[in-house]
């Protein structure tokens, strides 16, 4: 009987680290899948964002394509105007201080 037992330790033994070995593979592939599904989203928003950015030059290439569009492009790159035309200049109003003086009664109180 002593030897049954000692195989059927054994066995036990041996499953046990068999379930510990399939555990550990079975965290290393969840880790994986995670590393995995992280990635995808990663792709996907830089996916997303190139074809912002492919929409964006399509709508300049587009804009481009016209006369107006060129002449927009020429008057913002190099500060051009046509004859004649003239520079507006858009100050903002000077913000004053009020100018009054203090009463009586506030240079009384300043004064202690």
């Amino acid at each position: 009987m002593h030897a049954k037992q000692w195989r059927q330790g054994l066995l036990i033994g041996f499953l046990v680290l068999v379930a510990f070995w399939l555990v550990s593979l079975i965290w290393g592939l969840s880790g994986k899948a995670q590393i995995a599904v992280s990635q995808a989203h990663e792709a996907q928003a830089q996916y997303q964002a190139l074809e912002d950015r492919k929409a964006a030059l399509q709508a300049t290439l587009d804009s481009l394509g016209t006369e107006r569009g060129q002449e927009a492009a020429i008057r913002t790159a190099f500060g051009v105007a046509r004859p004649g035309e003239e520079v507006i200049v858009v100050v903002p109003p000077t913000t004053t201080a009020p100018t009054t003086s203090p009463s009586w009664w506030q240079e009384v109180l300043n004064w202690f």
